[in-house]
C-alpha cells in the first residue's frame, strides 16, 4: 500500500540518520525535499524520482508528495533534524485533513539539531529545557517575545532556531535583552554552526557576550539555565544528584544568598558594568537591600582582582579597621583559609593617650598606629570619615602605601569629602568607594568579603563562609 514517510534526517552526517529513515528512504519511489538536503542523501536516492524546491516551499512539497502518492507511489519527504521539530510532519497531517484523504502518514523520527548540538556541546540539556524559533514568517513577534520571557523567567535551558538572517538580524539581540532581565549576564552559551558537517564550529561565550554577528541561518544558539555551567570545555547542566549533597555541605546562610542574589539579578540591569562592580554591588544590595548601591560602587585600580590575588599568597596584607563592628562582618572561616590577619586599633590602650594629646579622635589616632605597624594593610572604613582623611594624609606623605582601600564611611559630615579626598587624592590607590553619605560597617565588611570570595564570582555561587 502506498503511503507518505516523513522523515527526519538528522543534521547532515550520515553516521547520525538512523537505520529506520535509511529503510523507509530505500523503501520509496520519490524522495521529495529541500534542494539542499539531498547533498547528505545523494546516495540513497539513486533510481528513484527526486522533487526538489527551494527555501519556503513547503506547502509545494508538501502538495507534491500527495500527488506522487496518489498515483500509487510510496514516498518520503525529507527534513533535517526531526520532521517533526520545525519540520513538514505537522504540515502534513493538516494537509490530509484539508484534503480529507485517506492516505498513511508514517513519521520516522530523526536527530534534531538541538539534540545534536548538545551533544557536541556536552551535556546542556540536562534539565528542563525547550526550543523557540526566531522566525516571524508564520508565528507574530508579540507571540515569539511572550514564548521568549517566560523561558526566561521560568529558567529553562532554551534552544534557539533559526536565530538570523538577512532580513532577521535584531530578534537575537532582543532575545538576549529579554533574557539578561531575568538572567545572570554570565550565564552560559554556545553557537553551534553546522553542527554535524564538515565545517562544524562551535563557540562558547557568555549571555553578555552574545551577538547577533555570531549566528547565522545554519546556526543553533543554546542558553543555559542558571545552573549551567562549563566542566572541561563542555558545556553542562546539572541534573540535580551533587545538588543534593551540596544542600548537605552548604550552610543554610549560604542557600539563601545563593537564592538572594538570583532574585537580585532579575531587577538589576548589570549588562554593559564588568564583573567586578556586579560581585560588589550584589553583595552590598544583598546587605542593604537598596538597588542603588548598584551606582554608587566605584572600583579603582582594578582592586577586586589585585586584592585577591594578594589575599592568595604567602604573605596576604593585615586588613585594619576603622572600628571594631567591621570585622565583625567578615567570613571568619575565609580569613583563616588565607591566614589573613585583622587589626583594629580603635581599643589599643595607646588609643585613648594619643588622641588626647594631639587632639584628634580615637579613630585618626588607631589609623596613625595602624600606619606605623602595618603601611601596606588593606584599609577598611565603614564609620569614621577622620579615619580615612588620616589615612589619605599619611599616603600623600609617604609613611603609607596600602594594598588598597574600602572606603565607606557613613554619615552627614565631612563623609563625601574624605571620599573625594581618596578618590582624587590618592589616584594610583587600589579602592573600592562607596560614593556619596552612603556607607557603614556592614557596607565595609561586604566589601571585603566580596573581594576575598572573588573566585565564585564567575558561577555566581556566593556565601562561601557563611
Amino acid at each position: 500500500m502506498s503511503k507518505i514517510y516523513t522523515i527526519g534526517i538528522g543534521p547532515g552526517d550520515q553516521t547520525q540518520m538512523t537505520p529506520q529513515a535509511v529503510e523507509a528512504l530505500k523503501a520509496s519511489d520519490t524522495i521529495v525535499g529541500y534542494n539542499h538536503y539531498f547533498e547528505y542523501i545523494g546516495h540513497l536516492t539513486e533510481g528513484k524520482e527526486t522533487i526538489c524546491t527551494g527555501m519556503k516551499k513547503e506547502l509545494d512539497r508538501a502538495k507534491s508528495a500527495f500527488v506522487e502518492v496518489e498515483k500509487g507511489k510510496t514516498v518520503s519527504v525529507i527534513s533535517s533534524g526531526d520532521s517533526g521539530v520545525y519540520g513538514m510532519a505537522p504540515l502534513l497531517f493538516e494537509m490530509k485533513e484539508e484534503r480529507a484523504s485517506d492516505v498513511e502518514i508514517e513519521v520516522i523520527p530523526g536527530i534534531s539539531a538541538m539534540f545534536a548540538a548538545a551533544a557536541r556541546m556536552g551535556a546542556p540539556l540536562g534539565h528542563d529545557f525547550c526550543s523557540i524559533s526566531m522566525s516571524d514568517l508564520l508565528t507574530p513577534w508579540e507571540r515569539i517575545e511572550k514564548r521568549i520571557k517566560a523561558a526566561a523567567e521560568a529558567d529553562f535551558v532554551t534552544a534557539v532556531y533559526n536565530p538570523v538572517s538577512k532580513g532577521r538580524f535584531w530578534q537575537l539581540m532582543r532575545f538576549r535583552e529579554i533574557f539578561l532581565q531575568f538572567r545572570s549576564p554570565l550565564t552560559c552559551v554556545c553557537i553551534g554552526r553546522n553542527v554535524g558537517r564538515v565545517d562544524e564550529n562551535l563557540s562558547f561565550v557568555t549571555l553578555e557576550e552574545l551577538d547577533a554577528s555570531m549566528a547565522d541561518m545554519f546556526s543553533l544558539v543554546m542558553v543555559g539555565n542558571s545552573q549551567t555551567r562549563m566542566i572541561n570545555d563542555c558545556m553542562v547542566t546539572p541534573r540535580g544528584y551533587y545538588n543534593q549533597n551540596e544542600k548537605e555541605v552548604s550552610s543554610p546562610g549560604r542557600q539563601i544568598m545563593n537564592e538572594s542574589f538570583r532574585n537580585i539579578l532579575k531587577e538589576l540591569d548589570v549588562e554593559h558594568q564588568p564583573l567586578d562592580h556586579t560581585w560588589v554591588a550584589l553583595h552590598c544590595i544583598h546587605t542593604t537591600a537598596d538597588f542603588g548601591m548598584n551606582d554608587l560602587i566605584e572600583i579603582r585600580n582594578d582592586m577586586v582582582s589585585r586584592l585577591h590575588k594578594a589575599f592568595c599568597s604567602e604573605k596576604p596584607p593585615v586588613i585594619v579597621t576603622d572600628v571594631s563592628m567591621v570585622t565583625r562582618g567578615f567570613r571568619r572561616a575565609i580569613l583563616e583559609r588565607f591566614g589573613i590577619e585583622v587589626k583594629c586599633y580603635l581599643d589599643d590602650d595607646r588609643v585613648k593617650e594619643l588622641a588626647s594629646n594631639k587632639n584628634i579622635t580615637r579613630t585618626q589616632a588607631g589609623i596613625r598606629l595602624a600606619v606605623e605597624e602595618h603601611p601596606d594593610a588593606l584599609f577598611a572604613f565603614g564609620n569614621a570619615p577622620t579615619a580615612l582623611i588620616e589615612l589619605v594624609k599619611l599616603i600623600r606623605n609617604g609613611k603609607a602605601y596600602p594594598a588598597g582601600v574600602v572606603a565607606a564611611p557613613v554619615g552627614f559630615v565631612n563623609v563625601r569629602e574624605s571620599k573625594w579626598q581618596m578618590k582624587f587624592g590618592c589616584p594610583d590607590v587600589p579602592a573600592v568607594i562607596v560614593k556619596g553619605r552612603k556607607g557603614g560597617s556592614n557596607v565595609a565588611a561586604t566589601i571585603v568579603n566580596a573581594i576575598l570570595s572573588w573566585d565564585d564570582a564567575q558561577a555566581m555561587h556566593p556565601g562561601e563562609g557563611l
